[in-house]
């Protein structure tokens, strides 16, 4: 008999247990922790993917077989040119690029990026520290973007002083972040 009141107070004590608000929150827990992994950014990447604003920076990765190279580790920051921005080439330059200069192409497209994550506070943050020359930015190519702050937005200058205008930032990917601008840059 004491066996079998030893078995139902166990078992009646495992229930309870069981049913207790810490078991409950131990399953919101686990369960908030899939749905933030599921929510979470896909690499730089898989973020320009599933916007279609950047296809032809998509394309153009893509034929200079950059693809595996932003979707490492990282960090990485792009600045990342919209289809608008590539629109503002002269007419057959990003299919000229894409088919039979895709050296070049590479060597463009790393000029928009840099090997570590900064996020729009911490840009103006160092365009504010660098005085009125002007932050300059090393690329991962191995030139260097110059960034100001011009009428509250932040404004880039490349090597052949050309400009481009940060449209949008702090767009969020696992490896790193994007800014969105409106011209493509080019290296010296």
């Amino acid at each position: 008999m004491n066996t079998l009141k030893m078995a139902l107070a166990s078992t009646i004590a495992l229930s309870i247990a069981a049913c207790s608000p810490e078991a409950a929150t131990d399953d919101v827990a686990t369960e908030d922790a899939m749905a933030v992994e599921e929510a979470a950014p896909g690499t730089i990447v898989d973020v320009a993917v599933g916007d279609d604003n950047f296809s032809t920076l998509v394309a153009a990765v893509t034929a200079a077989e950059l693809g595996e190279t932003l979707s490492g580790d990282g960090p990485f920051t792009v600045f990342a040119p919209t289809n608008d921005a590539f629109a503002k080439l002269p007419e057959g330059t990003v299919e000229t690029l894409t088919t039979d200069d895709t050296e070049t192409l590479g060597t463009i497209l790393t000029y928009h990026v840099v090997a570590q994550a900064v996020d729009a506070a911490s840009l103006i943050g160092a365009i504010e520290g660098a005085g009125e020359g002007g932050y300059e930015i090393p690329t991962v190519n191995g030139g260097t973007l110059t960034a100001n702050v011009v009428d509250g937005a932040v404004v880039l200058t490349d090597a052949a002083g050309g400009t481009a205008t940060v449209t949008a930032t702090d767009v969020e990917a696992s490896n790193g972040m994007i800014h969105v601008i409106d011209s493509v840059l080019m290296p010296q």
